[in-house]
């Protein structure tokens, strides 16, 4: 729990000196970025409760997919998971979707302990939680697997007006997104407009349709790739694919204009697709020259620490080109032949997206070590060892009898991947840290659980119980920023862009509230700082552009940065 806790507001210049002290760069052609007051709360992050030099796997009261008798395509893709604060407690609450039953809440009692609570919503797929009618709690959305669409629900709060006693729970009512009807596979939140309030975009899945009887599945008007822009609490669709065997999207900033793009990443031969934002209109765009084929999740972080972000999609790729391992993927490669025409960018591999120039993008996952990780679901970077360096933690696996019925179970088991990153944006594997579980991992999300401000993993596992990871690795601190900007309906800042500035260089992270593959991001944000740096000034770019430092920020903190102005 946290040891100390004060508030300075603070009224900030806009000033972008860096840590080392330079001198502002020199004048530009475009206007300063307006600076905006905030004001600051600071608690101390509670002890390690242990150290093993590893992560300590922990099995959570939650599992999807045991109810079926038998699991084949594309039931075998699972379900995800959200971290976040459902009850304002300030801890982060977990939500689980599953494939095969009701959704779960795990509300966070502390010291990594969990109250499970269904949640009737059932044979989900994605999860997220975000504050959806900006009222200062987090609900809950889901996407389906089949012809179910989007579900809403909305946090009710205390409604009794009065202090509730604790542990207070909220409730929740299952309520409509008007204007939102189309079928929704994978989701993403954010601002997409410039108007400081959430959009939506969901992408449906045209195989799984298929076995729906939606044939074809591009001739229906549910479905597709839709864009949802949120005006007065209503959503205004826009079609922006009919085709779609969509299983993740982002919401992200590929151009380096400093608007996000969306983009959609397919399965089979249906190529990724881009949109940016030309006024009121999307047009396609094509900054890839090569991409995954079957794109499962897409990930992004700032991996060189050099202010540019690299993008990384997830295939299917074995990790192990042992004989008994090629065994038992060459049967389902002679069925399922990579087919490529003349100009095709699509491989299947992980393919990892790296910037020379701003915007400009080419593929390097071969030579940094993680093209290779597997029958590979969701992925995250974050910074594991709290060296400073964003790691990368995939997980694998895959269940599916007509797929693999020559193996028992018809279950291709591997392990999940970790990679340290080697402090140069190359990676190693890393299996000392003890996360290489072969639970058949789907969705998973990368939280500070238990308050001690390192990252610990959330994996929701097919046929077997979800697991946490405790990091107990104990190297390095933490600075874990909790961003609020109550005079918008964006409340949690979904979409800015934070740059520590310390005495070793600049690290760079960004507020999210869906990600990775089915699963929702909490909105804290974490840095880790190796031993010996200070920290120096917190930077914030708002959704809006404009900006708010904050100068002395300490390690071993969290900080809760209010804006207070629109």
């Amino acid at each position: 729990m946290p040891l100390a806790r004060f508030v300075v507001p603070l009224l900030l210049t806009g000033c972008l000196c860096s840590a080392q002290g330079h001198h502002a760069p020199a004048a530009s052609p475009f206007p300063p970025p307006r600076a905006v007051s905030a004001t600051i709360a600071k608690a101390a992050l509670a002890e390690e409760s242990g150290c093993s030099a590893a992560f300590v796997t922990h099995r959570l009261d939650f599992t999807t997919g045991t109810r079926l008798r038998e699991i084949n395509t594309y039931i075998s893709n699972g379900a995800g998971v959200a971290a976040n604060d459902l009850d304002n407690d300030g801890d982060m609450d977990l939500v689980f979707a599953s494939v095969d039953r009701e959704a779960e809440i795990l509300w966070n009692d502390g010291d990594l302990k969990f109250t499970p609570q269904p949640l009737d919503d059932r044979f989900g797929r994605g999860t997220a939680i975000v504050d959806v009618d900006a009222d200062g709690w987090n609900d809950i959305v889901f996407t389906h697997r089949g012809i179910d669409g989007v579900s809403y629900w909305r946090n009710q709060g205390n409604d009794t007006g009065r202090s509730a006693p604790l542990p207070f729970r909220p409730t929740f009512e299952r309520q409509s997104l008007p204007g939102v009807d189309g079928y929704a596979y994978a989701m993403a939140w954010g601002d997409v407009d410039g108007d400081n309030d959430l959009d939506l975009v969901t992408g449906s899945y045209g195989v799984e349709l298929l076995q729906h009887g939606i044939d074809p599945p591009a001739a229906d008007p549910r479905s597709g790739i839709m864009l949802y822009v949120q005006e007065d609490g209503v959503w205004q669709q826009r079609v922006l694919s009919r085709e779609a065997e969509t299983l993740s999207i982002a919401i992200v900033d590929l151009t380096g204009d400093g608007r996000p793009e969306i983009w959609a990443a397919n399965d089979f031969a249906l190529d990724d697709l881009v949109w940016q934002r030309s006024g009121r209109e999307w047009r396609a765009v094509y900054p890839f020259a090569q991409t995954s084929h079957s794109t499962m999740a897409i990930e992004w972080g700032d991996i060189e620490n050099n202010g540019r972000l690299a993008l990384f999609s997830t295939d299917m790729n074995p990790y192990d080109i042992s004989p008994r391992t090629m065994a038992e993927w060459i049967p389902m490669m002679n069925r399922i032949k990579e087919h490529r025409e003349a100009g095709d960018p699509q491989i299947m591999a992980n393919v990892l997206q790296v910037q020379r120039t701003v915007g400009k993008w080419e593929s390097a996952a071969t030579e940094r070590g993680i093209a290779a990780s597997g029958w590979s679901w969701a992925a995250r970077f974050g910074d594991l060892d709290q060296d400073g360096w964003l790691d990368l933690y995939v997980v694998n696996g895959m269940i599916a009898a007509d797929m693999f019925g020559h193996l028992a179970n018809g279950e291709l088991v591997e392990e999940n991947q970790a990679y340290r990153n080697r402090g140069n944006g190359n990676f190693t594997a890393e299996p000392r840290w003890q996360l290489t579980s072969t639970a058949s991992g789907r969705g998973m999300v990368m939280s500070d659980m238990d308050g001690d401000g390192d990252l610990d993993i959330i994996v929701n596992n097919l046929r077997g119980f979800a697991q946490l990871f405790e990091n107990q690795l104990c190297t390095g601190h933490s600075l874990i920023v909790d961003l609020k900007w109550p005079t918008t309906a964006n409340r949690a800042a979904i979409g800015a862009r934070l740059a520590l500035h310390t005495d070793r260089g600049t690290f760079h992270r960004d507020v999210r509230a869906s990600g990775s593959y089915l699963s929702g991001e909490p909105s804290h944000i974490h840095f880790g700082l190796p031993a010996g740096v200070t920290p120096d000034t917190l930077e914030i770019t708002w959704p809006d552009g404009a900006v708010t430092n904050k100068i002395d920020v300490p390690a071993d903190q969290q900080v809760t940065v209010t804006r207070s102005e629109p």
